[in-house]
């Protein structure tokens, strides 16, 4: 799993203060909408693994591969 934070805020956990979270987006005094991504954020999302990739060797790229396959599947 990676550590990138999510695209929406968190919720809050406790059922009440989850309950008043609700009634206030419904009634629209609070804002439940994704924060705006700036350009830098996106332009590095877009370009990440493009230029990961293409800085590896293909050794490399193959035992990344390899040790993700066992990790999914060897367990």
């Amino acid at each position: 799993m990676t550590d990138a934070p999510p695209d929406r805020p968190k919720r809050p956990r406790d059922a009440n203060q989850l309950a008043k979270f609700i009634v206030d987006v419904a009634t629209g005094e609070a804002d439940d909408a994704a924060p705006v991504k700036s350009a830098g954020q996106q332009k590095g999302g877009i370009r990440g693994g493009k230029a990961r990739a293409g800085a590896l060797s293909a050794e490399e790229r193959s035992a990344i591969a390899k040790k993700a396959a066992k990790a999914r599947w060897g367990r």
